[in-house]
C-alpha cells in the first residue's frame, strides 16, 4: 500500500469511527436499544463514572431500564480525536450531555455534563465497534427546573424516522445492515 492509499484508508477508518460515535448518541437519545446493541464488540466494556461499570451487554441492559425514565436526553458531540493503527484505534470524544429527569417529587431536574469518552475501537468483519469506553465527567451540574409544559417527547416517534429515508436514520440495527 502506497502512502496515498494508507492515508485514504486511515481517513475512511476515522470517518467510520466518527459515525459510530454519532450513532451511539442517536441510539441513547432515541432510546434505540436495538441500535446500541450493534455498536459494541462482543467482549466490550463500558465505564460511566459512578453510574455504571461493566460489560457492554450489562451497560445496554442498564440503559434499557434507565432511559424510559428520562423526559429528554441530548448528547452533543464536540471535539473528536482519533488515532488508527490497523484494525485497532483509540480516541477521545468531548461531548455535552443534557438530560431532563423527574426528581421523584413531582418536579424535574436538569442534568448537564461536560463529558469525555476515552475510547478504544476495534474493526471486526469490516465494521468499527467500541471495544472499551471510559467516561470522564469534567463538569456536572444538576439543578431543579420548572416542569416542562406539554407531553414528553416519545423517542421512538421522533420525526426524523418519518422524514429521513436513508437507512442510516432508521430505527434499529446499524445503517450498514449489521444485526
Amino acid at each position: 500500500m502506497n502512502l496515498d492509499q494508507a492515508a485514504l484508508s486511515t481517513l475512511i477508518a476515522k470517518e467510520q469511527i466518527r459515525e459510530l460515535v454519532l450513532l451511539y448518541s442517536r441510539g441513547v437519545d432515541r432510546q434505540d436499544i436495538a441500535l446500541l446493541r450493534t455498536l459494541y464488540a462482543k467482549d466490550a466494556a463500558d465505564a460511566h463514572g459512578v453510574h455504571f461499570n461493566g460489560t457492554a451487554d450489562e451497560y445496554i441492559n442498564f440503559l434499557e431500564r434507565s432511559l424510559p425514565h428520562l423526559r429528554v436526553s441530548g448528547h452533543y458531540v464536540c471535539n473528536h480525536l482519533i488515532s488508527v493503527d490497523g484494525d485497532r484505534a483509540e480516541g477521545e470524544v468531548y461531548a455535552i450531555a443534557h438530560h431532563i429527569i423527574p426528581d421523584g417529587k413531582g418536579g424535574c431536574v436538569a442534568d448537564f455534563a461536560g463529558v469525555r469518552y476515552i475510547d478504544r475501537y476495534r474493526r471486526e468483519q469490516g465494521r468499527w465497534l467500541f471495544a472499551c469506553r471510559d467516561v470522564m465527567f469534567d463538569l456536572r451540574e444538576v439543578r431543579p427546573i420548572p416542569t416542562p409544559e406539554g407531553p414528553a417527547p416519545v423517542p421512538a416517534e421522533d420525526p426524523s424516522y418519518a422524514v429521513l429515508s436513508s437507512r442510516l436514520f432508521a430505527r434499529g440495527p446499524r445503517a450498514d445492515g449489521a444485526e
